[in-house]
């Protein structure tokens, strides 16, 4: 199977997934999505535990800027043109998803959830951009960077519109976070890496995929450590610490 027969079934696959998103009917937000499972104060701060679990993105971010900065003119940390400045805007965004998840769940509503969704989606596309350009078209991933952006930030902005109307649409939202999900592995597979540590791109996926299924078991969770700590704060964690794998593969890869 040839390179360009690989990257014709990834577009294939990413048609596909996109038109079966819209064939199902529009998704409303759920209103007790908003319901969390840990909602004790403390200091003041309302809903403590799901509010401070979002200080690592704030650590990670800084962390991972600080990280890309310092090795700009390192040949092993970019190869690429533009690929720095993608990583930068990867981290900047974790840095704002610590403020925006923050405000949401300081008070949680439809309202606040757009300046959580938001700073999403700057990572989601990012990461999605920088692996395109590593294992695909180096000059396409980054004429499509942008674009995926506002993409992202797009599908956000129609879905708050929609809720404005009555009839909420989550589905481009729900496009944007899970096809680069869906599509990863399978790129990872297909295309040959530029760079080494594979390992700790593979970490990102698992803790990620272990965050939504924290989230997902939110009051379970809770109820199961004694009220101690909710999974919706147990994901900010692993959320969180999938960003830090990505700090560590930007540091210790090496260029093939």
């Amino acid at each position: 199977m040839t390179k360009k027969s690989k990257v014709i079934l990834i577009i294939l696959i990413s048609f596909a997934v996109t038109g079966l998103t819209f064939s199902f009917p529009p998704i409303a937000q759920d209103p007790a999505y908003h319901n969390f499972a840990d909602k004790r104060g403390l200091l003041g701060i309302p809903n403590f535990g799901d509010v401070m679990g979002n200080l690592l993105f704030l650590i990670f971010g800084l962390m991972g800027m600080r990280t890309v900065f310092k090795s700009r003119n390192d040949i092993n940390i970019s190869t690429m043109k533009g690929e720095c400045i993608l990583w930068e805007v990867l981290f900047a965004g974790t840095f704002l998803v610590g403020f925006g998840s923050g405000y949401y769940h300081w008070e949680p509503n439809n309202h606040t959830l757009v300046w959580d969704r938001l700073p999403m989606t700057i990572v989601f596309m990012s990461f999605f951009s920088l692996v395109i350009m590593e294992r695909i078209s180096e000059k396409g991933g980054l004429l499509l960077f942008p674009l995926f952006l506002i993409a992202g930030a797009a599908s956000v902005f129609y879905w708050d519109y929609t809720e404005s109307l009555g009839n909420g649409d989550l589905r481009a939202y729900a496009l944007v976070q899970f096809l680069p999900i869906l599509l990863l592995p399978l790129i990872f597979w297909l295309l040959p890496a530029r760079y080494s540590g594979l390992k700790y791109l593979g970490y990102v996926l698992f803790w990620y995929g272990l965050a939504k299924v924290l989230e997902h078991f939110d009051p379970d969770i809770f109820e199961m450590t004694g009220e101690l700590v909710s999974g919706h704060t147990l994901k900010h964690i692993a959320a969180a610490i999938a960003v830090f794998m990505m700090v560590v593969y930007v540091k210790k890869r090496r260029a093939i």
